[in-house]
């Protein structure tokens, strides 16, 4: 992802591993792009889309998250536009460093696309935005199974890592799913009624049911990396904070498909699907403070070491916007002030960040345009 992340590998970094802004030199003479930099859109969405359902929200609240997700979709466009023109999927593909994160690019489509129907009607009109969530969701799933298959297989048969060389990245191929299962969960109205309506229903609790597994047996990967080796530094401290994004994602997907669940399932188990929401749901939740806990210590660790800026900063902000929609969900479903002013107080912090990292975002792509 960045030279950095090289030194925890056994093999040399390829070019692809220069990282989401390291200057190996694309055909045209361009910093290479590395799908890490998708991690910009899926930031700058969940900052917007968190707001929706936020429990103290505003009319200008709204507004704001509106713009906001005019700008992720921007953003998607130019980065998009640019990965599909330089043609160095298959490089990336090969690199140990870059290849997990692979898993971005289909997760800004997910998030795109659900702020399309959460946000993007009184843009575009009701129907567009239906359409426009619909065909994201759909592109986006497809190629996280892709990434959730495929970057593990490489991993296992191509990659070869040093014994400390698990990271928080490592979890990047395989939350797709996750994202998935909490954005198609909200496309369950839409679907036509009857088997389709139950398809979608049911193939979103497998997506959660993959995603979730995977990322526990990634998270016990970088757990035990912490435990038995030096801990992280430089610019794969931020990547720990990636498994806060697994959880919270979690949570926020039991919830949304407990609210999905109503009308399509039997009724014992619709009950069922709420009970796992809120019971479950909360565990998770502790879980998540948990690491979040451990990733802010070892970041402030970091930081009065001296921490530089690196595209990397960009995993700090999907993660806690994760963790403001899972909270924001129990708080729904519970009605607790605990979930109620937890939520706000995540979503202050996570706006703070997000200006703080897209500021530094254009300081540091200004400084590449400079220099060429």
């Amino acid at each position: 992802m960045t030279p950095q992340l090289s030194t925890n590998r056994s093999v040399p970094a390829g070019p692809a591993a220069a990282g989401q802004g390291a200057p190996a030199a694309a055909a045209a003479g361009r910093p290479a792009l590395a799908p890490g930099w998708f991690a910009a859109v899926m930031g700058t969405g969940i900052v917007a889309n968190a707001a929706v359902n936020l429990p103290r929200s505003s009319d200008g609240l709204r507004t704001a998250a509106t713009v906001v997700w005019l700008a992720a979709v921007l953003l998607l466009a130019v980065l998009a536009a640019r990965y599909v023109r330089q043609r160095r999927l298959r490089l990336h593909a090969a690199d140990p460093v870059a290849a997990p994160f692979l898993g971005a690019p289909p997760m800004a489509l997910l998030t795109v696309g659900v702020g399309a129907l959460l946000l993007g009607g009184k843009v575009m009109g009701t129907r567009a935005a239906l359409v426009t969530d619909w065909s994201l969701w759909t592109l986006g799933t497809g190629f996280g199974l892709v990434t959730a298959c495929a970057v593990p297989y490489l991993m296992v048969t191509r990659h070869r890592f040093a014994p400390d060389a698990a990271s928080g990245g490592w979890l990047m191929p395989v939350v797709p799913p996750l994202v998935s299962a909490a954005t198609g969960a909200l496309l369950v109205p839409h679907a036509p009624a009857g088997q389709p309506r139950l398809a979608l229903l049911l193939g979103c609790y497998a997506l959660l049911g993959l995603g979730l597994v995977a990322v526990f047996l990634v998270l016990a990967m970088v757990y035990s990396r912490l435990m038995h080796h030096d801990a992280p530094a430089g610019a794969v401290v931020p990547t720990v904070w990636i498994g806060l994004g697994a959880l919270g994602q979690a949570v926020t997907a039991l919830g949304a498909l407990a609210t999905a669940a109503k009308g399509v399932l039997p009724p014992p188990y619709a009950l069922g699907a709420a009970v796992l929401a809120l019971l479950p749901g909360v565990g998770l939740w502790g879980f998540a403070l948990l690491w979040l806990a451990l990733a802010a210590a070892l970041t402030v660790r970091e930081f009065r070491a001296g921490l530089p800026f690196a595209p990397t900063w960009w995993s700090f902000i999907f993660p806690l916007g994760a963790c403001v929609t899972g909270t924001s969900a129990l708080a729904a479903r519970t009605g607790s002030l605990l979930f109620v002013w937890t939520a706000v107080g995540f979503y202050g912090l996570l706006v703070a960040a997000w200006a703080a990292v897209a500021g530094y975002s254009l300081v540091h792509a200004s400084g590449h345009r400079q220099r060429r």
